[in-house]
């Protein structure tokens, strides 16, 4: 077998400056002098017969050829890592999860399958083991599974990103809900798209899932929101539309408590049945270590025991 020209600490160096844009900002993270971290990026540039940046100012961003290299190099160091924790003790190593979701999952769904995952993985043993749970937005769920900062992730809005595998996990309702006195028309019908479009709409980000999803299915029926405010949680959003402030849509999941004490009521609007898709997301390069594939297996059997929609 050929020797390696590779470096891992190559590597490490290539990455962190893809992800900060200079040798300068670079050096910083990894601990290095800036003149030893343009020598290595060149060497490795030597070593592909590769050309991995592009200087804009003061800036290097990825070329073609880099950005080919940097879902490769970060999934070598991500098993390099791996490897390092398994010689200081493996089975905590193998039975420990990074685990990713988006706010609507994390808040609601994800405590019902970490206590049915931990329960089954962990009972009867005294083996170490340490897992972390990251709450953000969907964007930012699929850019640290992309990093390899999470094993998996668990969003509720659509993935671009072809590093990644997604896979369709469970299926989700979002109904429209305003406060109890909320003025509607006069007849037991649907409230149209007229009074809709003057109402005002309380939204999550730009950014997060539940607002990709809105915008996709309300915004051809009503053209725009005329009148609307954004929040950053879909917390805040159900008790600003209990309290009078507009009206929102969001997963049955978050409202299904208010709607069932009366705090919230449900609008039966002229629209179509909103329903969007949960995804799991895992990096095509993850190696599949035994707490991942059970997380997996547990994920699937709690979609396959919740129903998909809240009953009317």
């Amino acid at each position: 077998m050929d020797a390696l020209r590779l470096t891992l600490r190559q590597l490490q160096i290539f990455v962190a400056v893809a992800q900060t844009g200079s040798t300068t900002a670079a050096s910083v993270q990894i601990a290095l002098s800036q003149s030893a971290t343009s020598s290595a990026i060149k060497e490795l540039e030597r070593l592909l017969s590769l050309h991995l940046f592009d200087r804009v100012g003061k800036r290097l961003l990825l070329n073609d050829s880099g950005r080919a290299l940097l879902p490769r190099a970060l999934a070598l160091l991500d098993g390099a890592a791996g490897i390092e924790q398994m010689s200081h003790d493996g089975m905590a190593q193998s039975q420990s999860l990074r685990i990713g979701a988006s706010t609507t999952i994390g808040n609601f769904l994800l405590p019902r399958l970490l206590e049915q995952f931990l329960h089954r993985r962990h009972q009867n043993t005294a083996t170490s083991w340490h897992s972390r749970v990251v709450i953000k937005n969907t964007e930012a769920i699929c850019d640290a599974v992309d990093r390899f900062e999470l094993d998996v992730g668990l969003i509720e809005g659509p993935c671009h990103r072809t590093s990644l595998s997604v896979t369709p996990w469970m299926q989700d309702e979002l109904v429209v809900v305003g406060c109890p006195t909320l003025s509607q028309e006069p007849t037991q019908g649907p409230v149209s798209l007229k009074t809709m479009r003057d109402w005002v709409w309380l939204l999550r980000e730009t950014g997060s899932g539940t607002r990709e999803v809105t915008d996709q299915l309300l915004l051809p029926h009503l053209g725009s929101y005329r009148r609307s405010i954004e929040l950053g949680s879909s917390e805040a959003i159900k008790h600003s539309a209990a309290a009078g402030l507009g009206v929102a849509c969001l997963s049955h999941w978050v409202v299904d408590d208010m709607l069932e004490a009366k705090l919230l009521k449900r609008v039966h609007a002229a629209l179509p049945k909103i329903t969007r898709q949960f995804c799991m997301v895992i990096h095509r390069g993850k190696q599949h270590t035994p707490a991942l594939l059970d997380f997996i297996d547990q994920a699937t059997s709690l979609a396959r025991s919740r129903p998909a929609v809240s009953p009317e």
